[in-house]
């Protein structure tokens, strides 16, 4: 790798920057008065909620602002020199090789026609000018460094026979082959799996000791930059708000909004009944719509009229403690330290009896094994294997595994979008199975419904919110004429929070959470008695997945419904479900109710997805379990287990049992089974993931 000159001035100087959009009816102020300093070899987080202006500050300091961004204010610095004051030959110089960006899309970057040995290549031939075979030669030892395994087939495979985990660790790769001294990445790990992400979020940061890179870090994962970074600055609307080390802003916050934050994030020992969420009340400001003063005033506890909206306010300096400062004007007035007033504390609904068994349901596809021109051999994918379990009335049961374990698979076969290839599924006592949807009746289509991950696809754009959700009655038979059918619209939009007037507009007019809200008032239409959430908030912004999470929750004590989680974050699956079933490669490796699968003894498995969760909070302590390789395919399953390929205990076992049988259910406590082979004393030996330091 090139070495650098070592530069000990600030790697990266912003200082009042104001960037700007320039539309045919206005200019849209897109960052206002931002400034922050990236010394060597520092991480600094940017954080805030979609829209906040995070990723314009990176393609600020890319200079890539496209035609209708502009800077109209203050100056960007990389090593001393003013970015905008560059030719466009000396920014070309810089861009790739001094200054590297990764982005949120692996595939964005990749190009799907070249081999990835030739991509990698190509950066040190062209910024460097160095020979074929040297380039070779970085290009090996650089996959090697982002753990892949296998380099040199790597660098001989195209970007598609790549998962999405190893896609994104070529990204790394390709931005490290020029060693550079500032690495931009933004929200580098959305795309991935938790457990894919962990062990990027290691690589980046052991990288980055390595190489001696500064970062940039972009991501709206409180507990994400608290693993990854040194300080931080939060962005409200345009403006950072509060900036410092990361032991002072998550310990010592000294703005409403940061506190706002923490507040609307569920952390290791929150009870959605004692200790309910506290959403931020109040919608994010439009551009062009921002208030007076402070920007966060409209939504803020500590709002003073006529002081907190008189006038522009500057960043203050928190007194004592060294490059810590805030937009707050009252922020030496607040006691941070008050106990919270408890959001209104929710009594919980009573778990009634079954409603839904699945009873060693199994789902298996059969595809050509040339997908292409089809014909050859058959091959099947094993989806779902011998799935049992039950879920009661007024029950949260979440599911949870990375991706192609089969929680999906699974979701299809309940709602009828597929039919069972053995097994049972029972609907109070009814058998629905092997009834596709098109032969279900009605009243079992409205019993099973779906809320969907992205909000923004299942909306019909060309419909107003009310008629789509007309349409759902009309569906369910809800009502007997339309004024029955539009008051029952009025009142679902009454129960998911939102707006009577909203029945007028167009899904475009509604920012994500409120989409959300409108799919989960369709799905409820028919007093659905089983609602399957499938990852129901991870495309929302932090503030709005409290709301979305709150919401939830309300309908379910209201309407008694069984609600079946999906999700790979288990931050919000501890703090909402009452029990939970951990899924690998089709099979169900561990069920119990939470307190159960959150608490040793647990399975391999479970430990490993514990121990990948980020956590916004700096007294807890976490065992360190990265998992190693990815998943493999269901098309060709490992012998024996379905995890051994990855499993940290597998010598524990003798005889190599774990590679040649699949292990039986077993029960470790009353309602709590584990498929592993590991003895008793194993399990019992095994520590807590997640500890809380003592106060």
């Amino acid at each position: 790798m090139p070495q650098r000159e070592p530069y000990d001035g600030p790697i990266l100087e912003i200082e009042d920057l104001s960037i700007s959009f320039f539309t045919r009816l206005r200019e849209i102020p897109a960052v206002m008065d931002f400034s922050c300093r990236v010394m060597p070899g520092e991480a600094m987080g940017l954080v805030g909620e979609s829209g906040c202006g995070k990723s314009t500050v990176a393609l600020g300091v890319m200079q890539d602002l496209g035609v209708n961004g502009r800077i109209v204010g203050g100056s960007i610095k990389f090593k001393g020199q003013d970015l905008g004051q560059m030719t466009l030959e000396q920014l070309s110089k810089i861009r790739g090789s001094e200054i590297a960006m990764i982005y949120q899309e692996p595939m964005a970057s990749l190009n799907p026609a070249m081999k990835i040995g030739k991509q990698l290549m190509e950066v040190p031939m062209i910024h460097e000018g160095v020979s074929e075979d040297e380039a070779y030669r970085r290009a090996l030892e650089v996959v090697e460094d982002v753990k892949l395994p296998d380099p040199a087939r790597m660098l001989n495979s195209y970007p598609h026979q790549l998962s999405g985990g190893q896609q994104q660790r070529i990204v790394i790769a390709m931005a490290l082959m020029a060693n550079p001294s500032l690495l931009i990445l933004d929200e580098p790990t959305t795309a991935l799996d938790v457990t894919v992400e962990a062990a990027v979020v290691e690589l980046v940061k052991d990288l980055g000791k390595k190489y001696g890179t500064s970062m940039l870090f972009i991501s709206h994962n409180l507990g994400l930059v608290l693993e990854t970074c040194d300080r931080i600055c939060v962005m409200y609307s345009g403006e950072a708000v509060e900036t410092g080390s990361i032991e002072d802003v998550f310990d010592q916050m000294q703005h409403p909004y940061t506190q706002a934050l923490f507040r609307s994030i569920p952390l290791p020992g929150a009870d959605k009944n004692a200790r309910p969420l506290i959403a931020i009340p109040g919608n994010f400001p439009l551009p062009h719509e921002r208030p007076n003063g402070c920007n966060f005033g409209p939504r803020c506890d500590y709002f003073e009229a006529g002081r907190c909206d008189a006038g522009d306010i500057k960043m203050h300096e928190v007194q004592g403690v060294e490059r810590h400062k805030t937009r707050c004007l009252r922020f030496e007035e607040i006691d941070w330290d008050a106990p919270l007033e408890l959001a209104e504390t929710k009594t919980k609904g009573e778990i009634g009896d079954v409603v839904l068994k699945m009873d060693n349901l199994k789902k298996y596809y059969e595809v050509a094994a040339s997908a292409l021109f089809g014909g050859g051999n058959k091959k099947v994918v094993k989806a779902n294997e011998t799935l049992s379990f039950e879920a009661r009335e007024s029950e949260t049961l979440a599911i949870v595994g990375e991706s192609g374990c089969g929680k999906s698979t699974f979701a299809k076969v309940l709602m009828g979008l597929e039919t069972a290839t053995e097994g049972s599924i029972t609907l109070d006592n009814k058998s629905i199975g092997n009834t596709p949807i098109e032969n279900r009746d009605t009243k079992t289509v409205a019993d099973v419904q779906m809320v969907f991950q992205n909000p923004f696809d299942t909306l019909n754009p060309s419909m107003t919110v009310g008629s789509q959700i007309i349409r759902a009655l009309e569906i369910f038979k809800v009502g007997k004429n339309t004024d029955e059918r539009r008051q029952r619209m009025l009142e679902l939009l009454d129960l998911v929070k939102l707006p009577r007037a909203f029945a007028d507009r167009m899904p475009r007019q509604l920012s994500g959470g409120q989409k959300q809200r409108v799919g989960i008032a369709r799905a409820f239409a028919g007093d659905a008695r089983i609602v399957v959430a499938d990852e129901p908030v991870s495309a929302l912004d932090v503030s709005v997945q409290a709301a979305v999470t709150d919401l939830l929750m309300e309908i379910q004590r209201k309407n008694k419904t069984t609600l079946l989680f999906i999700s790979h974050d288990l931050s919000i699956v501890r703090y909402l479900s009452d029990r939970v079933m951990v899924m690998y490669l089709g099979h169900v490796v561990e069920l119990g109710t939470t307190e159960q699968v959150f608490q040793p003894p647990y399975h391999p498995y479970t430990e490993a997805l514990l121990s990948a969760v980020p956590i916004a909070d700096t007294s807890v302590e976490k065992k360190h379990v990265v998992l190693e390789g990815d998943i493999p395919s269901a098309m060709n399953p490992p012998s024996g287990c379905p995890f051994q390929t990855r499993c940290g205990w597998k010598d524990k076992v003798a005889g190599g049992l774990c590679e040649k049988e699949v292990p039986p259910v077993r029960i470790l406590a009353e309602g709590h089974q584990v498929k592993c082979h590991l003895s008793d004393a194993e399990l019992a030996a095994m520590e807590p993931v997640i500890k809380i330091a003592a106060e």
